[in-house]
């Protein structure tokens, strides 16, 4: 799609935005605006995550025992569903005129449906309306989450981006952590399970949209038309012409495979490894929850604040590889409680350091920023998506090697492969970045 000559305004002074100090000319964002935003991030990535690592889990146990493998089904719908709405989400938000800026009347519209699916999710009489339920959920959650993403985007200067990155990174990594530690103790309520994360991100990205300032956008006009072709050209982009942006793209979607293969199973796995069944297992979670709170913290704030501070991106996204890799490893062959909780606090370190740095990095080569951050975002979104699709239906194939149902050890063999094959990626090819 060419690009479009409009340039929306950018807030110079006031509450959310300080003098600008960056080499691209973009205000730096205060403080107050930061934490409204890590508020958002940190309620969003619990209504997403908790239902994706234990709520669903704790329904679909009751509507088809002993089916772990449906679980891979569900949650790859959702993920399906997400790969056809998020792009267009993402152009119209770009193009979207109104009083209350371009982001966040989807910002709104995402919460609202996020919250409609919470019934049809817990009230579920079977496998196919839990599916819908899921997919309604994934999409309005995932469409909050994204405006807030395009958000920052629109926003952060260089400047700031990692150490902001960092430290939602850290809120996306600990708002399931604190929400597995809150629905844990309701055990088999499966309609509260659902309901606190949900209700506690109604909050959360609602103070955002009330109180984090956006640019008017209604005297806003663009060149061209938005036709039906036009849309259906946005979700793909030409690598030669952005190749920064396509080895970037390229290497997170291998890195995601292998985290997504790890993090659909990760409750039938502790289940199998300690002998639990699967409604104790949330007290474990909870442990290694709570442990790698501090994990996350140094990881992602501490990488994020470095990488600002000396201008480099692509060592920490190789050790953030590395690290979750070595995690993967460790729990490959963990069949005790240290061990497990081991490999899963070197996989949270892990996770941190890339998801913090590697999201600064999708924002330092994102093409056509002032006029279609949108679009280029929803395809970034595209890497982690699409292996949301392809790892649950790829890990029961993993599961069943030498004859078994459960060979959770080639499962993690194989995601830690891919982990560090995606950090080499972004290391070794992406040059305008260092």
């Amino acid at each position: 799609m060419p690009t479009e000559n409009v340039v929306l305004p950018r807030p110079v002074s006031g509450s959310d935005a300080t003098t600008s100090d960056s080499a691209d000319g973009m205000p730096r964002v205060s403080r107050w605006t930061i934490v409204l935003l890590l508020a958002a991030t940190f309620g969003g990535g619990m209504a997403m995550i908790v239902p994706m690592a234990y709520s669903l889990t704790l329904r679909l146990d009751q509507l088809a025992p002993g089916r772990a493998d449906m679980l891979g089904y569900i949650l790859g719908a959702g993920s399906a569903a997400t790969l056809v709405v998020a792009p267009l989400t993402g152009i119209l938000s770009d193009r979207t005129r109104s009083r209350w800026g371009r982001r966040r009347p989807f910002t709104v519209i995402g919460v609202a449906l996020g919250v409609f699916a919470v019934p049809i999710m817990a009230l579920a009489p079977d496998l196919l309306v839990l599916t819908i339920g899921w997919v309604l959920s994934t999409v309005g959650w995932g469409t909050a989450g994204g405006s807030v993403g395009n958000w920052q985007a629109d926003r952060l200067p260089a400047s700031q981006r990692a150490s902001v990155s960092g430290l939602t990174g850290l809120m996306a990594q600990i708002a399931p952590v604190v929400g597995i530690m809150l629905v844990g103790p309701l055990g088999s309520d499966v309609l509260a399970v659902f309901i606190v994360p949900a209700a506690i991100a109604v909050l959360l990205i609602g103070a955002f949209v009330v109180l984090a300032k956006e640019p008017d956008t209604r005297g806003v006009r663009h060149a061209r038309r938005l036709t039906v072709l036009g849309v259906i050209r946005s979700y793909g982009f030409r690598p030669r012409q952005v190749p920064d942006f396509a080895w970037n793209w390229a290497g997170r979607f291998v890195f995601f495979l292998g985290l997504t293969l790890t993090t659909s199973f990760s409750v039938f796995f502790v289940s199998q490894r300690l002998s639990l069944p699967v409604p104790e297992v949330a007290a474990v979670l909870a442990l290694t929850s709570g442990l790698s709170i501090v994990s996350a913290t140094v990881g992602a704030i501490g990488s994020g604040w470095l990488s600002d501070r000396s201008g480099r991106r692509k060592p920490f996204i190789l050790l953030g590889a590395v690290l979750f890799a070595a995690g993967c490893v460790i729990s490959a062959f963990a069949w005790g409680l240290p061990l497990v909780v081991t490999g899963m606090l070197v996989s949270s370190l892990g996770i941190a350091v890339f998801s913090a740095v590697g999201q600064a990095l999708v924002l330092d080569v994102l093409p056509e920023r002032e006029t279609q951050a949108g679009r280029y975002m929803a395809i970034v979104a595209f890497s982690q998506k699409i292996p949301g699709v392809i790892a649950p239906v790829v890990a029961p194939l993993l599961l069943v090697i030498g004859g078994g149902t459960q060979n959770y050890t080639a499962l993690y063999l194989a995601a830690s492969v891919l982990a560090v094959a995606g950090g080499a990626i972004i290391a070794l090819r992406v040059r305008g970045v260092r």
